[in-house]
């Protein structure tokens, strides 16, 4: 768990609202099966041993994907404590299997390194520099030479507000430049999500190879 200060306390309280407002099911960003984030964590090469983050994950099933592939040194982090506790009720028994953390990306401190970070839809929502910069070094802190980073967010068509805040929107080239020199982007992907309310909303992911620190 990461130290908050007021940005972060106000970031908590909005996210909370918002799970405690809506099921699961009914969030704009919800997917029964995320088949992208799967398909490029299986890019990575990274086997059933390796450490995976899921940043921003809340309810995501990227978890239960994950777990019923073998994996078992597996992350969430969140803002949301009531977010994580949906999933933990969801997964039951198999939820001891994952390491649940409370805290806000841009100041997080991990436990221990990742071989690899997946966020879906968090970078996006981080409009200012600062902020980025923060989840930039974080990034860097959580993952050492040699592993990965998937991260997806909304593309150029997607929309330009979610759960009532702004976003930022990217594209594979210009994703690769916020996210810094460390991060080298080895693949792009692009992903039409259909919301529960069947609107179409355009992402965009990079799965990038985390190299040395600069001198």
């Amino acid at each position: 768990m990461t130290a908050e200060g007021p940005s972060s306390r106000r970031a908590s309280a909005h996210w909370e609202r918002v799970w405690n407002s809506r099921s699961p099911e009914g969030m704009s960003w919800f997917q029964a099966r995320p088949e992208t984030s799967l398909e490029l964590i299986g890019a990575t090469g990274m086997g059933p041993e390796s450490r995976i983050i899921d940043v921003g994950g809340g309810v995501s099933r990227l978890p239960d994907a994950l777990l019923a592939r073998g994996f078992s040194r597996l992350a969430v982090l969140d803002l949301s404590p009531t977010a994580l506790a949906v999933a933990q009720e969801r997964l039951g028994e198999r939820a001891v299997s994952v390491e649940w953390l409370v805290g806000d990306v841009r100041s997080f401190e991990p436990p221990h390194p990742f071989d690899v970070w997946h966020d879906r839809a968090v970078f996006h929502f981080l409009t200012n520099s600062a902020d980025r910069l923060g989840y930039r070094q974080a990034l860097l802190r959580t993952v050492p030479a040699g592993g990965h980073a998937i991260v997806g967010t909304f593309g150029p068509r997607g929309p330009e507000r979610c759960s009532g805040l702004p976003v930022v929107r990217y594209d594979p080239a210009s994703l690769a430049v916020e996210l810094g020199p460390e991060l080298e982007l080895a693949e792009s992907r692009e992903e039409i999500h259909r919301t529960p309310t069947g609107a179409e909303q355009q992402f965009i992911f990079g799965r990038f190879l985390r190299t040395a620190d600069r001198e």
